[in-house]
């Protein structure tokens, strides 16, 4: 790099010699005795008879005088030129004293005056070569090639053993890797494998790893691209890069084409926004047209994720494109235990940590959200200088993930903080009140994100569909804290604008959507949902304003009663509130365990002030050891990195040999191999370990499982 800048400043300094140059040869034509005065000084001149010959070339006249000395004048115009040859030169003609002159016309084309101009562009050419070859690698000339990058099997390839959970999507993939590994097979029969298969699910449920262990259960090559990079400001690059992402597929065939984020170049052509010939339709059109056109691309199989399926062009989803679609939903219990085991088969786990435990405690989560918890809980044990990850550090990891970090710094009045100790009490009380309602796992009135406090529920199952009881409750849920204010404080504040947007969204999903109003029966009355610009420009109501004025009271109504109801539960539980909002205010945080016994009264706020700071001495304590045996263990490690030092340079280099710098570098470098080799070994010992208790494990299922079909028989 240094040497291609020195070559550009040389080139440089060069170009600039040449154009200085060409300029001072131009400039020496102009003889030095000339000089320019004012028109009306040369015609003053004129008539005083001091020029011996004039010379008049367009609207320049040049005097010369005795001595030879030149003067020029610039008339204003030609009329100036014609009233001075009227008053003054015709009359000097006629009496001989004066000589009229004129230069002959100036020639088209003058090669010393063009001289700058093609040493310009000479020198422009130039530079935008040695740019191109030299800084820019030549991309300027592959802007319409295509940006996939290829991954080929270099012995690390991810296959579907790395993939937790997903057990029918990889029975759906399977079917392609056997395809790719065996084609004959499925000719023979007439089969036609799927050109496309297209993924849909919510972002992080690992649409794009599951794509990656497809190729790599194959192996086959695996390009991957983005459906942005096709999309460029010049119309055609997109549907250029597209024919350049197929021809190298075809010379890597068998192979696997990922495409991610699709949509931004496979929704509806002619709608929205979008015309009708821009450069994201030309690309698609192209992309349809490569998949399944005239000329057939055999041995490559598109693989597409995307989680907006509905903006996506018709065509681009029938048979013969995309023929098959895989939904990726949010892992159930079971699959987010195995996804646990994945994301912290690598980390140290307390005694006190159940996988199983931690599955049911994070329902709705993604393996996204899996992998970023484990991985807060580990920075976490990280700060305190643990050895291990405890539960604690997983349950703080938790809530920071769904809430956000705590914020114990804010200064807090004690008004307020009595204020949201009564309304999170309130939410919490109500939701212990009602049956069928999930039970409290967490409350706090710390402030976290946005939220000044808040009270979390964990299902004790997953959910996969409401009941109309289910979503009164939780409307009932989110009015408790207002309520709570109300009784508890004469008065309400703005704390609850969240609760009663979600509390009147619920109650207008019951009556829009899902039909549970008896007054308006089983009707849907939803507008189509969210507005897409790439579809169309705004919602459309398929009701009259009659029936939009019965929805209205409808939500009313239902928002009334449950604000009575809920008001019905706090006072008839008016002790239990008060117990939980004083201990709030007394330890701030309550677990699921912690507000029972104060529910039922098994336990005074006091008392469970005593038992926390008693539980927050012995943690402290622990830790304390904890990160002793950690600094221990510290101090041992690098004093065997040290001894293994000193024994490699005795073995290598001798005692009797200076040690030099290089050699020391040398040294170090066989030292973070040799660590690396031996962490490679403990950890291929590690999942072997693992692999074993599974298959104990599976084969200890088996056995169960015939045991019960012998049974039943």
């Amino acid at each position: 790099m240094k040497r291609a800048s020195k070559n550009f400043g040389i080139y440089l300094l060069i170009f600039m010699i040449v154009l200085g140059a060409a300029y001072l040869y131009r400039g020496m034509d102009n003889p030095a005795s000339k000089k320019e005065i004012k028109f009306s000084q040369f015609v003053e001149q004129l008539d005083g008879k001091k020029y011996e010959s004039l010379n008049i070339t367009d609207r320049k006249l040049s005097g010369t005088k005795k001595n030879g000395n030149v003067e020029f004048a610039y008339a204003p115009s030609v009329v100036e030129i014609s009233w001075v040859e009227e008053h003054y030169i015709n009359s000097m003609l006629e009496k001989h004293q004066i000589t009229l002159e004129s230069d002959p016309p100036e020639s088209s084309v003058n090669f010393f005056s063009l001289l700058p101009t093609i040493i310009m562009v000479v020198a422009l050419i130039f530079l935008f070569y040695f740019m191109m070859s030299q800084g820019g690698n030549n991309k300027a000339f592959q802007f319409g090639k295509n940006r996939a990058k290829l991954y080929k099997d270099n012995g690390k390839s991810i296959t579907f053993k790395d993939v937790a959970g997903l057990k029918e999507e990889k029975e759906e993939l399977q079917e392609i890797v056997d395809f790719l590994r065996n084609p004959g097979k499925y000719s023979q029969l007439g089969a036609r494998i799927p050109k496309g298969v297209l993924m849909v699910g919510n972002p992080g449920t690992g649409k794009t790893y599951i794509s990656k262990a497809t190729a790599g259960e194959a192996g086959v090559p695996f390009f991957t691209i983005s459906g942005s990079d096709f999309v460029e400001m010049f119309v055609g690059v997109g549907a250029s890069r597209v024919r350049d992402l197929f021809e190298q597929a075809k010379k890597n065939a068998p192979c696997i084409i990922f495409i991610d984020e699709i949509d931004a170049v496979g929704r509806k052509r002619g709608a929205g926004l979008g015309g009708g010939n821009d450069e994201r339709e030309q690309t698609l059109n192209q992309l349809l047209v490569e998949m399944d056109g005239f000329d057939e691309n055999a041995g490559i199989i598109i693989l597409a994720a995307t989680n907006r399926p509905d903006v996506l062009d018709p065509a681009l989803l029938r048979p013969g494109r995309f023929d098959r679609q895989i939904v990726i939903g949010m892992p159930d219990v079971k699959a987010r235990e195995e996804i646990f085991k994945v994301h912290t088969k690598n980390k140290p786990l307390a005694e006190d940590v159940s996988l199983e435990v931690l599955a049911k405690r994070t329902p709705g989560f993604s393996p996204a959200d899996i992998e970023n918890l484990v991985n807060e809980a580990a920075l976490l044990t990280a700060r305190r200088n643990g050895t291990k990850i405890r539960m604690d550090e997983i349950e703080e990891a938790t809530t920071k993930v769904i809430a956000g970090p705590q914020k114990k710094s804010r200064m807090i009045s004690e008004e307020e903080r009595k204020l949201t100790a009564y309304h999170e009490a309130g939410h919490a009380v109500v939701m212990k009140s009602l049956p069928k309602s999930d039970p409290v796992h967490q409350i706090t009135i710390i402030p976290r994100g946005m939220a000044g406090g808040f009270t979390m529920s964990l299902p004790e199952k997953d959910q996969f569909f409401e009941t109309k009881g289910n979503m009164l409750n939780s409307i009932k849920h989110l009015l408790g804290g207002r309520v709570a204010e109300q009784l508890k404080l004469d008065d309400i504040s703005t704390g609850a604008s969240n609760d009663l947007e979600r509390a009147t969204q619920i109650a207008r999903s019951m009556i829009t959507e899902y039909g549970f109003s008896e007054k308006l029966g089983p009707v849907s009355f939803n507008s189509g949902g969210e507005v897409f610009l790439g579809k169309d420009f705004s919602t459309r109501q398929n009701y009259s304003e009659t029936i939009a004025s019965e929805i209205d009271m409808e939500i009313r109504s239902i928002l009334e009663d449950s604000y009575a109801e809920t008001i019905r539960i706090l006072q008839e539980h008016d002790d239990a509130l008060e117990r939980v909002a004083q201990a709030l205010l007394l330890v701030e945080t309550l677990d699921g365990t912690q507000f029972e016994a104060l529910y039922d009264g098994t336990v005074t706020p006091e008392e469970l002030q005593a038992q926390v700071q008693a539980e927050e001495e012995e943690r402290e304590k622990r830790n304390a050891a904890e990160a002793e045996e950690s600094a221990r263990l510290e101090a041992e490690r690098k004093a065997a990195e040290e001894a293994r030092m000193e024994e490699l340079k005795q073995s290598i280099m001798g005692s009797e040999e200076e040690m030099t710098p290089a050699k020391e570098e040398i040294l170090k470098a066989l030292l973070k191999a040799g660590e690396a080799a031996e962490a490679m070994k403990t950890k291929d010992e590690n999942s072997s370990r693992e692999e074993t208790h599974e298959i104990e494990r599976n084969s200890e299922c088996d056995s169960e499982e015939k045991d019960n079909e012998t049974e039943e028989k």
